[in-house]
C-alpha cells in the first residue's frame, strides 16, 4: 500500500507541471538557495528595502531580493505563516500560529521587539496604509485581528463567522476577505472593524488566494477547484471563471500589464489577462517548481518570488509530503 501511496505521488508530481501551455516569455530565471530545513510558507516583498521576508520553520529568512544573499533573520517564531512591514516604523510583524502570537521585529536590526498575544492561528497578515493598522486572519478563530502598529497593541476584531484566508484593502474603506470553508466572500470595515456584506463565491471551492484591481473594483479569487474567479467588488456577482493549475495558494494582480497571476502547489503559475473589466483570457502557465504555491510580486521590476522545496513522500499513509532537508529555495520569474 505504502509503494502505492508513494508511486501515486510522483505521477502526480510528473503530470501536475505538464497540463496547461506554456505563458509566452515567462521563465524562472534565478534561484536562491536558503540555509535550514522545515515547513514554509508566505513570502513577502518589501519594495522600501528590496527584500525578501520567506517564513521557514521557526524562523524568517530575510533575503536580498537582487543578489539571493540571506542578510538576517527574525528567530523565535514557532510556527509562522504570515509576515507585514510597516516601512515607516521601520517594524516587522509575523504572526505564529503554534503559540497565538504575533511578534513585532525591527527591520533594520530583525530583532524582536515585542510578542502579541492574539486569538488561535494567526496565519495570513497584511498593513492597511489608510487606516494605518496591521491586520491578522485567523483561521480556526475566525476572526480579524486589528493591531495598532505604534502601540503594539491589539485594537479590535472582526467576527467573520468563519476561517479566513487572504485579504485585501481597496484603499477607500473596503477590505475584503476569503472564508474557505463556506466559499464567500466577505467585505468589512478595517477603521470601524465591522462587516459590511457576505457574498457566496459562486462556482468556486475552498477560496485560499486573493488581489485586487481597485481602480476597476474587481477581485481576483483562486481556488483550490481550480479556477480563478473574477468577483464585481461592489455586489458579488461572479463575473467569470478561468482555469488554472492544482493547489492555488497566492494571487497577485500587475495593473500596468493587465495581468493576474495565480501560484499553484502542483508546480506552476497560471497567467490570465485582464482584456478589460468584464473580459478575460487565460495566458498559459509558467513552468516553477511543485510546492512552490506561495508567491509574492514586485510591481516594479515585475519579479515574481516563490518559496520551494523538493518534497519527500508522505511518511505516513493519507499524510503530507514533506520537504526534503537542505533543498529551500527561493524562484525569480521575470518575462524576457
Amino acid at each position: 500500500m505504502m509503494k502505492m501511496i508513494v508511486w501515486l505521488w510522483i505521477v502526480f508530481v510528473l503530470t501536475a507541471t505538464c497540463v496547461a501551455a506554456d505563458a509566452p516569455g515567462f521563465k524562472v530565471t534565478k534561484k536562491y538557495p536558503v540555509p535550514g530545513d522545515g515547513g514554509f510558507d508566505y513570502i513577502v516583498f518589501d519594495g522600501s528595502s528590496n527584500r525578501l521576508y520567506v517564513s521557514h520553520g521557526t524562523e524568517v529568512d530575510v533575503v536580498d531580493a537582487d543578489s539571493g544573499k540571506v542578510v538576517g533573520k527574525v528567530e523565535d517564531t514557532p510556527g509562522v505563516h504570515g509576515i507585514a512591514i510597516v516601512p515607516d516604523l521601520h517594524r516587522g510583524f509575523t504572526t505564529n500560529g503554534k503559540n497565538g502570537t504575533v511578534s513585532v521585529f525591527d527591520t533594520e536590526t530583525f530583532k524582536t521587539i515585542k510578542k502579541i498575544s492574539v486569538p488561535e492561528d494567526p496565519d495570513f497578515v497584511f498593513y492597511d496604509r489608510q487606516t494605518h493598522r496591521v491586520l491578522v486572519c485567523h483561521g480556526d478563530a475566525a476572526v480579524i485581528t486589528a493591531i495598532d502598529p505604534d502601540k503594539q497593541t491589539v485594537v479590535g476584531k472582526i467576527d467573520l463567522g468563519g476561517g479566513a484566508e487572504a485579504a485585501v484593502v481597496d484603499g477607500k474603506g473596503t477590505g475584503f476577505v476569503n472564508l474557505e470553508e463556506s466559499a464567500t466572500l466577505v467585505s468589512f470595515d478595517p477603521q470601524a472593524l465591522s462587516v459590511k456584506q457576505k457574498w457566496p463565491i459562486t462556482g468556486c471551492k475552498t477560496p485560499t488566494g486573493l488581489a485586487i484591481d481597485a481602480a476597476n473594483s474587481r477581485l481576483f479569487i483562486g481556488c483550490r477547484s481550480k479556477v480563478l474567479a473574477v468577483m464585481d467588488a461592489t455586489n458579488g456577482h461572479v463575473i467569470t471563471t478561468l482555469p488554472i493549475g492544482e493547489r492555488v495558494d497566492a494571487v497577485a494582480f500587475d495593473p500596468e500589464k493587465k495581468l493576474i497571476f495565480a501560484s499553484n502547489g502542483g508546480g506552476t503559475v497560471s497567467v490570465v489577462r485582464q482584456k478589460s473589466a468584464d473580459e478575460y483570457e487565460t495566458v498559459g502557465d509558467i513552468q516553477t517548481q511543485p510546492s512552490a504555491k506561495t508567491m509574492a510580486f514586485d510591481p516594479k521590476t515585475k519579479r515574481l518570488f516563490l518559496s520551494a522545496a523538493e518534497l519527500q513522500p508522505p511518511a505516513t499513509p493519507g499524510g503530507r509530503p514533506t520537504p526534503k532537508p537542505g533543498t529551500f529555495t527561493v524562484l525569480v520569474v521575470e518575462q524576457q
